[in-house]
């Protein structure tokens, strides 16, 4: 079955479940899950997530729990679960006969139901203020995820040395794709360092714990002037540093201090960060390539970010501060 016919049904099945007196379904995005907006008569607007088999019950259940905990203990505004008329707030999506895999594809096995999020992505150059409201985000986050009590079922993967390790297999695969051998070299050098730069960081109640996973500015959306994460569907175990590196990847340098002011505003960065956070900017870059590498349409603009990327792996490999200075491109032959 094609992957849009599977999910047609499924959509279908779960606005009856959930007993929705919906006025209109719009697709959003697929990823490791497909998402749906939908609105409604009574209930508002929510969002309807069809998961794969890349995220299994107990992980999807944990995700729900922690963004209960962001919500109502730190006063967050993000996506939270809903549950059913019968309480449920996980459901199968029932992969009848004819329901296969699609192209060879992940099955679509559970469903979510979430309150959507109000708010709008930033158009133009982010501001100083709306920069500085982003670190107090996240460091109001962080300090959730230190308050933060897991039940005795609450499981999330790790991001750290062996995470990136499996990145990195995957894009050693592609490289050639995307660099020449000079270039290829530069990433094998950054890929054999940093996990054993990960693995020298200790992890303490006031630097590791539950993390977003995902904060690039896709994934933040701004209402009143205050900004809102969304899509925590990688939130898990790691250090802050790392939240915090995916953040300023897209950044300038003028914007990456207004950022780090408004987190060190709520919470004191540990006074060695700086160099820490690097090896995290260059972890989540090179997770970033492996993640898109394998689709050909996304080669093209990946390879026109090459002389950045390999600016950024001299300088940490040169052991270089960078994140703060003006990086030119570098072309490597």
């Amino acid at each position: 079955m094609k992957l849009e016919t599977a999910a047609r049904d499924i959509v279908l099945r779960a606005l009856k479940a959930y007993e929705l007196d919906w006025t209109k379904v719009e697709y959003i995005k697929q990823s490791d899950s497909i998402t749906f907006k939908v609105e409604t008569e009574t209930a508002g607007k929510l969002l309807l997530r069809i998961h794969g088999e890349r995220c299994n019950r107990s992980e999807i259940l944990s995700e729900l729990e922690w963004l209960s905990h962001l919500s109502q203990k730190a006063k967050l505004v993000v996506p939270v679960g809903l549950p059913n008329s019968s309480g449920r707030y996980i459901l199968e999506a029932g992969n009848e006969a004819g329901n296969e895999p699609y192209g060879g594809a992940q099955e679509l096995n559970y469903i979510t139901l979430m309150r959507w999020v109000e708010g709008e992505h930033a158009s133009g150059n982010l501001t100083d203020e709306q920069l500085h409201a982003v670190g107090v985000m996240l460091a109001r986050m962080h300090e959730a995820g230190e308050q933060f009590v897991p039940s005795a079922e609450f499981t999330r993967p790790a991001w750290g040395a062996e995470s990136f390790r499996k990145e990195w297999d995957k894009l050693e695969k592609h490289l050639s794709a995307l660099v020449l051998e000079a270039g290829w070299k530069l990433y094998q050098a950054a890929a054999a360092r940093i996990p054993g730069e990960l693995e020298a960081m200790t992890p303490d109640p006031g630097s590791y714990g539950l993390i977003h996973g995902d904060l690039h500015f896709g994934n933040v959306v701004f209402a009143d002037g205050q900004p809102r994460a969304i899509d925590f569907g990688l939130c898990g175990y790691g250090f802050y540093l790392y939240d915090l590196a995916a953040a300023l990847l897209e950044l300038s340098t003028e914007q990456r201090r207004s950022l780090i002011r408004g987190y060190s505003s709520v919470r004191a960065l540990e006074p060695d960060y700086e160099r820490k956070l690097e090896c995290f900017f260059v972890k989540i870059m090179i997770g970033n390539y492996s993640h898109h590498i394998s689709n050909p349409d996304e080669l093209p603009s990946l390879r026109e970010e090459q002389p950045y990327a390999l600016a950024y792996l001299k300088e940490y490999l040169a052991d270089s501060r960078f994140l703060f200075k003006r990086i030119e491109p570098v072309q490597v032959e």
